[in-house]
């Protein structure tokens, strides 16, 4: 393999990899690999050949993986989760900005996202920084921040669940988790809110909550502190939970799209 490139794709998020094979990394490249992924939010990869075990592999070196209660997993691999839209369906999951499992007690680390099955055209994935929209906030929004927590919530969930009617409050308790947070390896903070998953300010009504939590929303998904990453056969991509945000543009109706996912647990916020 020849020697390991990273060129960022915009100027606050995402960076390709080239140089790498992910079914073969060595030590020293998985330390690339690692610090690229905590540096830039988002990392991508070209050209890969990665079997369902490589996929699970690759993952367990960063960590236990979490698997997902909502999703099919790919059958034999309870491990991955099968992200698929079929020609017909009209709700693609992944179409509003989120982070994964924020929702959790210990949101996920990480997710390593694999492409099996593309269609012709569309089906792009944004990031945005949840780290530069902190650091791009007032000073004086920055301070109020440090002293909030939300509450997060699968509820966004209840019409992929057939056991009926789910409460907005979701399928599991919600949990409450800072608004801001420090990342767990760097000490980078990042605002730590998703129009998906988010509920409410913890001790604020619904009402209260609103404006600010959709200031956030909008703010950190400005398009200065996004990139756009489009999909080739044999692409990964792969993203820190806690340090961008993702949005699955759904402009491919009509057609297949399959994906395979693998989320990596993570520890409780601070």
């Amino acid at each position: 393999m020849s020697e390991i490139a990273i060129r960022k794709c915009a100027g606050y998020a995402g960076a390709e990899i080239a140089g790498v094979d992910l079914a073969n990394l060595s030590d020293k490249a998985f330390a690339t690999v690692r610090a690229a992924l905590f540096e830039h939010g988002v990392i991508f990869f070209r050209d890969q050949e990665l079997s369902p075990e490589h996929h699970i592999a690759l993952a367990e070196r960063f960590g236990k993986i979490d698997i997902n209660r909502f999703f099919k997993a790919v059958e034999g691999y309870p491990q991955i989760a099968e992200v698929r839209t079929e020609p017909d369906q009209r709700k693609v999951i992944g179409d509003i900005w989120h982070s994964d499992h924020s929702y959790d007690p210990a949101p996920a680390m990480a997710s390593i996202l694999v492409a099996r099955e593309l269609p012709p055209f569309g089906g792009d994935t944004l990031f945005a920084s949840a780290t530069a929209a902190y650091r791009h906030l007032s000073d004086g929004l920055r301070e109020t921040l440090e002293g909030l927590s939300a509450w997060h919530s699968d509820g966004s969930f209840a019409n992929f669940v057939k056991d009926g009617r789910i409460s907005d409050e979701g399928i599991t308790k919600p949990n409450l988790h800072p608004m801001v947070i420090r990342h767990p390896a760097t000490g980078e903070k990042a605002l730590f809110v998703n129009r998906d998953f988010t509920l409410r300010i913890d001790g604020w009504t619904d009402e209260e909550s609103k404006p600010l939590l959709n200031y956030l929303y909008d703010f950190i998904t400005r398009p200065a502190f996004t990139c756009r990453f489009q999909w080739a056969p044999g692409s990964v991509a792969m993203w820190d939970n806690r340090l961008v945000q993702h949005y699955a543009i759904a402009d491919y109706h009509g057609q297949r799209r399959l994906m395979h996912r693998i989320t990596l647990e993570g520890v409780p916020l601070s």
